[in-house]
């Protein structure tokens, strides 16, 4: 390995999977890699922070182990990169070289353009958002002084999270711009099932509802909606989705779309330069999941490392988990592939118990699917799908939860 300082601009979940991954694969001292994270906290699992606000976990809990050897720099924001003379430049004025760096920043929440929150204007006291776990800190603060909680955005985020509150006994009502909840991953059957068992959890559900003002000068009183009804609550919670973080990587120049953009060995358009994790694009696609994350992560040190040298990252098919008290979901893929055309819809449900699968197919393909309340069958499904596997001529198999086990 001839690449002896390694600089990582972020310390979240992909940048500890990289340093983890490439201090493996060096012998000690080969390598020096410091990770700058803006955070104060070391590298956690964010994806469990809903669980910390439950009390499930502690936040210790969650740490991410990184490669015996690594520099961690937290609460230390880095203001500018130099490809050209490959160095970063620090808040406090200080650079630092570099022979390769690695740009982690992730993605940044999602701000909805509400009245109250916009420039200029004083923002309300109760208003969160659960990215950090500085974040997750305050919210629990919050809740336990709250009388009731809006979260606004009905995705996977705002479900989970939605959960959470509820779990902590704060009466939770979920607004959503969407026809029905979590879009991206449920088709409208299981999403009416979903929504059914966040009713038993006591959650309410407003849908195709678009907030449009905050109410409260000091402190959130009410929420507005367009159709002007008012939700009383003093918490709101904004799970508006994410934006990748590349502020960075344009004011040095770097190819930017969406994300930051990478080829398949995860550099970027400048020398000595790469981006993994939900700032990178990759073949036109932003993850911004773990899974993902990681395997960008694992291609990348094995490449720069030299254990592996033709290492490629040729894309990844993820599948999304969540668990939310009695509510058990795993999809992958779009689901709105089944309303197009040469798409087969294969589904079973059972109202009784509350369960349903949906899969998506184009010929022997699996294209999208959702399992929604039992999950015994996911293990042969998600196989098929991260394998990209042709399936049987008779794939109907893949639906009866008693058959999978067997």
């Amino acid at each position: 390995m001839n690449i002896r300082r390694v600089a990582v601009v972020g310390a979240g979940m992909a940048a500890a999977r990289f340093a983890q991954q490439l201090l493996a694969r060096t012998s000690p001292g080969a390598a020096e890699v410091t990770l700058y994270g803006a955070e104060p906290d070391a590298p956690y699992n964010r994806a469990l922070l809903a669980d910390v606000l439950t009390g499930r976990y502690d936040p210790d809990a969650i740490g991410l182990p990184l490669g015996e050897g690594t520099t961690l720099r937290t609460g230390t924001r880095v203001t500018a990169v130099a490809p050209a003379t490959r160095s970063l430049t620090l808040a406090d004025g200080t650079t630092a070289p570099y022979d390769a760096l690695v740009l982690a920043t992730g993605a940044a929440p999602v701000v909805p353009p509400l009245r109250g929150l916009r420039d200029g204007e004083p923002e309300p006291g109760g208003v969160h958002l659960l990215r950090t776990l500085a974040d997750c800190r305050a919210l629990a603060d919050a809740a336990r002084r709250a009388t009731h909680a809006v979260v606004i955005g009905g995705g996977v985020l705002g479900v989970s999270a939605a959960r959470a509150l509820a779990a902590l006994g704060t009466p939770t009502t979920i607004v959503h711009r969407g026809a029905w909840l979590m879009e991206r991953h449920l088709d409208d059957r299981s999403a009416h099932l979903a929504r059914g068992w966040l009713a038993a959890l006591g959650i309410t559900t407003h849908l195709a509802a678009r907030p449009v003002t905050l109410h409260g000068t000091d402190h959130v009183q009410a929420l507005e909606l367009a159709d002007g009804t008012k939700l009383e609550t003093d918490l709101v919670l904004l799970a508006c989705g994410v934006r990748p973080r590349t502020a960075l990587a344009r004011a040095a120049g770097l190819r930017v779309r969406h994300g930051v953009v990478v080829d398949d060995r995860l550099a970027a358009s400048a020398p000595g330069v790469h981006a993994i994790g939900d700032c990178a694009e990759h073949r036109g696609a932003v993850h911004g999941l773990t899974g993902p994350a990681w395997a960008q992560a694992d291609a990348l040190a094995a490449h720069l490392s030299g254990t592996d040298p033709g290492a490629r990252h040729t894309g990844a098919r993820p599948l999304t988990r969540l668990s939310a008290g009695p509510l058990q979901l795993a999809a992958f893929g779009d689901m709105t592939a089944e309303h197009a055309p040469g798409h087969d819809v294969l589904r079973y449900s059972d109202t009784t118990r509350g369960t349903s699968t949906t899969l998506v197919l184009r010929g022997d393909r699996l294209v999208a699917g959702v399992l929604l309340g039992d999950l015994a069958a996911t293990g042969d499904i998600a196989l098929a799908w991260q394998r990209d596997e042709p399936l049987p001529a008779d794939p109907s198999y893949l639906l009866n939860p008693e058959g999978a086990r067997a």
